[in-house]
Parts: structure tokens; C-alpha cells; sequence
């Protein structure tokens, strides 16, 4: 699997916000890792179309948390 983390503003109304892309699970078990990744990064959060979003700039807390969870993510973006 291609695990990639970005930031990204687009269709946010200008805030910032951690998109999560390539995973390829279960519905729940996204909801799993969405529970992980929002403890970790200390943030809200949500599951939409497979991709997780993480409110605000949590690139480094969300690949600490995926490389934990036995994923190889890599970042995406500047």
C-alpha cells in the first residue's frame, strides 16, 4: 500500500487540514486508525470517501502514528 500524508487546504475554506491517502481497509477499520491518529496528534478528525483527515497541520504526529500501526507512510507534498 501507498500511504501518503499531506496538508492541504483545498475545499476547507482556507484551514489546514492532514489528508491521509492510499489506505486501502475496511470502512472500520479506518475508524480504528482514525481513533489512533486523533490521540496521537491530540486533534479532531473524520473518515471521508477512504481518505482520513486530521484537523490542522499533524503531518509528523501522523506518521509516527502509522509507521506504530505497521504502515510505511510516506509524505506527500511540500
Amino acid at each position: 500500500q501507498r500511504v501518503r500524508v499531506q496538508r492541504t487546504k483545498a475545499g476547507k475554506g482556507g484551514k489546514l487540514v492532514t489528508a491521509i491517502t492510499g489506505l486501502e481497509a475496511p470502512e472500520a477499520e479506518l475508524k480504528a486508525l482514525l481513533k489512533q491518529l486523533k490521540a496521537a496528534a491530540g486533534t479532531g478528525g473524520t473518515v471521508k470517501d477512504g481518505v482520513i483527515e486530521l484537523q490542522g497541520d499533524q503531518v509528523a504526529p501522523a506518521l509516527a502514528a502509522l509507521e506504530k500501526a505497521g504502515y510505511r507512510p510516506k509524505q506527500a507534498g511540500g
